[in-house]
């Protein structure tokens, strides 16, 4: 298959479904296509709540497309690509409906700052996560603060850091990143149904008002993750990243 974003609208549910046949990694434009699908449900009065996943069983969502990276000649195009992951985050935070994310498999760097985002996010006992972006000479900048926002300082250092280990499934249930753990995705993908049918029954203008409570705070997101997006604009340039990423590409 082909990459794509598509989007349902079903009794109140607004569910989001993204694909790459490179472990679900994001070039550009499937970055902008998931924002403003996140934004068109969001506005549209017949979706009470919106869930997001990707399609397959063994990622989530691998982050960054690494044939994208490793084309970026430019500081402009640089930032223009790392501000998808902001164009995402942000959506998902200025959404008035309640975003569940299903995490039915591993989750890198950006991918782990899309399911950082949900406002309750499912995982399953494989979906391992890792923040690799300094094994390749970046750094998690864009995806930081909706990462340390879910699990806090310490745990979002941990990951950072040791950016070539993965971390559980069950360590990310303890930091919170998953609100709930399932040892399977069929069960996982009957709580979500039962939590949805739930929510699209309430009252959509306390869950807007909820919503709105949970992310206090973060409102100067747009401008802070857009000078992230330019920080691993600048540093991709570089010939120690350049390098690690064809590493990376080789193995």
């Amino acid at each position: 298959m082909e990459a794509f974003v598509k989007s349902e609208i079903k009794n109140g549910v607004g569910s989001i479904t993204f694909y790459h046949p490179q472990s679900n990694s994001m070039p550009g434009f499937q970055l902008r296509a998931l924002a403003d699908e996140v934004t068109k449900l969001g506005n549209d009065d017949s979706v009470k709540v919106i869930v997001l996943k990707s399609e397959g069983d063994k990622a989530f969502c691998a982050g960054a497309s690494f044939d994208e990276l490793i084309s970026i000649k430019d500081l402009e195009t640089g930032t223009h690509f790392f501000s998808g992951f902001a164009g995402v985050i942000n959506a998902m935070r200025k959404a008035p409906k309640f975003v569940i994310v299903r995490v039915q498999g591993k989750a890198v760097g950006g991918g782990v700052g899309i399911a950082s985002s949900g406002d309750y996010t499912f995982g399953v006992a494989g979906a391992s996560v890792k923040l690799s972006e300094l094994a390749v000479g970046i750094g998690p900048f864009v995806v930081g603060p909706a990462v340390e926002r879910k699990i806090g300082k310490s745990a979002f250092c941990e990951l950072t850091i040791n950016a070539s280990e993965w971390r559980s499934a069950q360590w990310a249930n303890e930091k919170g990143l998953y609100t709930d753990l399932y040892d399977t995705v069929s069960d996982m993908d009957k709580a979500i149904a039962g939590l949805v049918e739930r929510l699209a029954s309430s009252n959509p203008e306390a869950m807007a008002m909820l919503k709105k409570i949970m992310w206090e705070g973060c409102e100067h997101w747009d401008q802070l993750l857009l000078e992230r997006a330019g920080m691993s604009g600048h540093l991709v340039l570089s010939e120690f990243t350049v390098q690690a990423i064809q590493k990376f590409k080789g193995k």
